[in-house]
């Protein structure tokens, strides 16, 4: 690792840069601006930092939108963060990115997340030891294969130019980080995720996280002027909320970026703006067999190669 070249400074630009032009594109798509939160956990306690909260409610496009900043640092790692790494327990640390989870009010338009972070452990007399980490997915509630493709499309296109590799092994990554093994289904469709992340170096690591970063108005914005104005009625609506439960499910249950910051005594507020404003559960509940509703389990719930395979069919 180039830890003589080590400067948080400019990710931290970045990532606040970051939150600013996602928060202008799509507010400008839905019409409406995000309200902006910042917050800041003064020094001398065991976690300090700041960051900034954009959220949207209630908008035309947009159910609920937050895209969150924050860099936070704290005396000793939580275990989420340890976890994968042993040998850094005890180590102060800084965390910095931005998190966004998009919920639209046409259960035609999929919900989608985005995170692009950087992590960094340190320990008196010894150099700091940096990760990066992010991605992004998608979960459609009726799915359209043409939207998948053009989402994994530009995934791969991100990630082509720091090596052919990257984007077949983080789409593998993703398909089984986002995997709700209760339930024995994945979240979505997928798209790309990785974390501890330094094989590059500092500084293309980081252009790397940029690329990924800047990705996700291509990957997700055309979908959502596609399928805006489709049609749909209470069954759409009450199918929609049913599958968000699942969401819910995930960052509950698995997300590690959920745990680190309740872990981390984070400010609950900023991490939990990833839910959805409606779900619901319904026992033992099976779509009925040939319907839109089923296909979705059929077809899109499960690791498939988008990029490899011929267009198809789509849904409604």
């Amino acid at each position: 690792m180039d830890a003589a070249n080590f400067d948080p400074a400019p990710v931290r630009r970045y990532l606040q840069g970051l939150q600013t032009s996602l928060a202008d594109a799509i507010g400008a798509l839905d019409g409406a601006s995000f309200a902006a939160d910042a917050w800041q956990r003064p020094a001398g306690g065991s976690l300090r930092g700041e960051g900034v909260t954009k959220i949207l409610e209630e908008g035309e496009l947009i159910e609920r939108g937050g895209i969150g900043f924050s860099d936070v640092a704290g005396d000793a790692l939580p275990p989420s963060a340890s976890a994968a790494r042993p040998q850094l327990a005890g180590r102060g640390f800084e965390a910095m990115g931005v998190s966004l989870v998009m919920h639209p009010r046409n259960p035609h338009c999929p919900t989608a997340h985005m995170n692009v972070r950087l992590l960094v452990a340190t320990k008196a007399g010894e150099a700091p030891v940096f990760w990066f980490g992010g991605g992004m997915d998608l979960t459609p509630y009726y799915g359209y294969e043409e939207d998948a493709k053009h989402f994994h499309r530009v995934c791969r296109d991100a990630l082509a130019p720091f090596g052919d590799d990257l984007y077949p092994r983080f789409k593998h990554w993703c398909d089984e980080y986002f995997f709700l093994k209760h339930r024995n289904e994945t979240r979505g469709v997928g798209g790309i995720f990785f974390d501890d992340f330094d094989a590059l170096g500092f500084e293309r690591s980081f252009a790397m996280m940029r690329s990924v970063g800047d990705a996700f108005v291509n990957a997700y914005l055309p979908i959502l002027r596609k399928r805006r104005a489709t049609p749909y009625g209470e069954r759409e609506r009450t199918f929609q909320n049913y599958r968000r439960g699942r969401y819910v499910e995930f960052n509950l249950v698995f997300d590690r970026g959920t745990h680190f910051g309740l872990q981390s005594g984070g400010r609950a507020e900023s991490i939990l703006l990833s839910m959805p404003p409606v779900a619901n559960w319904r026992y033992g509940w099976q779509p009925e067999p040939g319907t839109h509703e089923a296909k979705l389990y059929t077809d899109f719930l499960r690791p498939r190669a988008w990029l490899d395979e011929p267009n198809e069919g789509t849904a409604p």
